[in-house]
């Protein structure tokens, strides 16, 4: 066990009903005295900010990321917990496993009926996330929610409104918590940590105060390229292309990928479809061109988690360096390219590569607290 940050950001597990809806409004401090601490562990709060997770900017974000870094900083932490809105909660704690480097574990927890109800999960999913956050190591940055425990990378909102709100569509859970004890059934694989540059200290890299824009584009029936080329003339640095199928579209909008990577656009290429990698099938405006076009493939992730991968690819490389963007992106998503054996069309799609397997002691690994 022992001694355990405790980061509060708003979100639901905060919120409190206003008359017309629920809004993020106590502080950190409030939201610990609800819960239960497991024996052994001593917490600490931080109050953030305390925000809805639907109004978090990437700014908010960076800030997330440097405070649970100056955290981690002091060698007498043993673990981190971050309570967030459920929104977009799966974008902040990718972001933060992008860069996690520490065998310390991050666990991101919140809620899905507000602090003020009866029935309020929050306290116990804090419970869980602190017992997680003492006892485990080596395994990145974690996501507690409902008596189970899941990897950042992969690990989307999958029910608007369910307790067990969280999972990997195209994965398994990495463990389960109840009565008291952790249990880790497996470990994740996760790539090296990115580097975030000095000069990115507001995610430009050029002092100038605003992260860069990457914004995401889904493809339908009907699609043409307007909004993209719109994204791309709002001064977009890298865009994520959310495909039909495994990961389609038209000629028109490979054309636009085509024309925005070579204005230094990093694209990136997932589908609209819940679970399954994005493969390299089809033509005319299918995946196979795409690619050619420039989109970087983005296997199972999903688009927040695809836009997050294209942000930390821009804060990593210089604007003047796109195909070193492009080697951070894919480096981001842990992928490389191999032969598509299901398909039988001698294409290449991507999965996982150059990852760090965590430390076999987790897996399987159990902890108790009373």
């Amino acid at each position: 066990m022992g001694r355990v940050i405790v980061i509060s950001t708003g979100g639901t597990i905060a919120s409190r009903w206003q008359g017309a809806g629920f809004a993020a409004e106590a502080q950190g401090r409030e939201v610990m005295e609800s819960t239960v601490v497991p024996d052994g562990v001593t917490v600490e709060v931080r109050d953030l900010f305390s925000l809805n997770s639907s109004r978090l900017t990437t700014a908010h974000q960076l800030t997330l990321l440097r405070a649970v870094h100056d955290v981690l900083a002091d060698p007498d932490v043993d673990g981190v917990v971050v309570t967030h809105g459920t929104d977009t909660l799966e974008e902040s704690a990718f972001l933060l496993d992008l860069y996690h480097d520490d065998p310390r574990p991050v666990v991101f927890t919140g809620a899905q009926r507000a602090f003020d109800a009866p029935d309020g999960d929050g306290p116990g999913n804090l419970r869980d996330a602190l017992l997680v956050a003492s006892t485990v190591r080596g395994l990145g940055v974690l996501v507690a929610f409902d008596g189970t425990v899941h990897a950042a990378r992969g690990t989307v909102k999958t029910h608007t409104l369910d307790a067990d709100a969280f999972g990997d569509p195209s994965g398994v859970r990495l463990g389960k918590i109840g009565f008291g004890k952790v249990t880790m059934l497996r470990a994740p694989r996760r790539p090296e940590p990115l580097s975030l540059r000095a000069d990115a200290g507001t995610g430009t890299g050029t002092g100038t105060g605003t992260p860069p824009r990457v914004d995401v584009i889904a493809h339908h029936a009907d699609g043409d390229a307007t909004l993209l080329n719109a994204a791309v003339d709002a001064g977009a640095q890298g865009l994520v292309l959310v495909g039909t199928g495994a990961g389609n579209a038209t000629p028109e909008i490979a054309e636009a990928v085509a024309k925005a990577v070579a204005r230094g656009v990093l694209v990136a290429l997932t589908t609209r479809v819940p679970s399954g990698p994005v493969a390299q099938l089809y033509t005319l405006g299918g995946a196979v061109d795409l690619v050619a076009a420039g989109a970087v493939p983005t296997g199972t992730l999903r688009a927040g988690q695809a836009r997050i991968a294209v942000l930390g690819a821009l804060l990593a490389v210089g604007a003047d360096d796109a195909a070193g963007r492009v080697r951070a992106l894919r480096h981001a998503l842990g992928l490389e390219t191999a032969q598509d054996h299901g398909a039988g069309h001698g294409r290449t799609v991507p999965h996982a590569a150059r990852t760090r397997p965590a430390p076999r002691t987790h897996e399987p690994h159990t902890a108790h607290a009373s």
